[in-house]
């Protein structure tokens, strides 16, 4: 019995010996076994990095048209390539007061449409500003959420900016337009709407 235990006892040792002077300078199997199980997890920011490197940018598109009923009140559509869902706020803004008129809509199948803006009592003439902002990547479904970025980080092109409160990136995209019949000097590009059977 006493010789068993020492054969085992020499086995054990040179076995030891043995791994510890292994002419190979690959780690032993169970040593890269442990060395993986001890690589920490990767954290949320470097999965988002991840996440981010593989969501192509999107060049954001955005196209409005606005017109005005028979009570002088304006209808504003549009079209755009941002993910269907995307929540937009519509604005209309009186250049000579700065009074503004905005609606909260979504854009579906490539669309969207807001209005009538205005006072019941229908539009003055002069110059009037419509402007489209897409709400902040935080506030969008999680569809849109997934396209655009927590944070609008894959937003891309001329109309995407910084947001004023420091939400990330988002699209703004705007138009003059004149109301009446008599419009006044200007050089800018601007379309002049007149009421309907005028």
């Amino acid at each position: 019995m006493r010789n068993v235990l020492s054969s085992v006892g020499v086995l054990m040792i040179s076995a030891a010996l043995l791994a510890g002077c292994g002419g190979t300078d690959e780690p032993s199997e169970s040593a890269s076994t442990v060395e993986q199980t001890s690589v920490p997890e990767p954290t949320v920011a470097e999965i988002e990095v991840v996440e981010a490197e593989e969501v192509a940018p999107l060049v954001v598109e955005m196209s409005a048209h606005v017109s005005l009923r028979s009570d002088r009140r304006l209808m504003v559509e549009g079209e755009s390539n941002l993910p269907d869902e995307t929540l937009v706020q519509i604005i209309v803004e009186r250049e000579i007061s700065s009074v503004r008129w905005r609606e909260r809509t979504r854009i579906e199948d490539g669309v969207f449409a807001a209005g009538p803006f205005g006072p019941g009592s229908g539009l003055p003439d002069g110059g009037y500003i419509v402007r489209v902002e897409v709400s902040e990547g935080s506030v969008q479904p999680e569809a849109v959420q997934a396209r655009i970025g927590h944070e609008g980080q894959h937003l891309a092109g001329e109309l995407v900016s910084q947001s004023r409160h420091g939400l990330g990136q988002v699209a703004t995209y705007s138009r003059r337009f004149l109301v009446g019949s008599e419009p006044r000097q200007t050089r800018d590009q601007v379309e002049v709407l007149e009421s309907p059977g005028r």
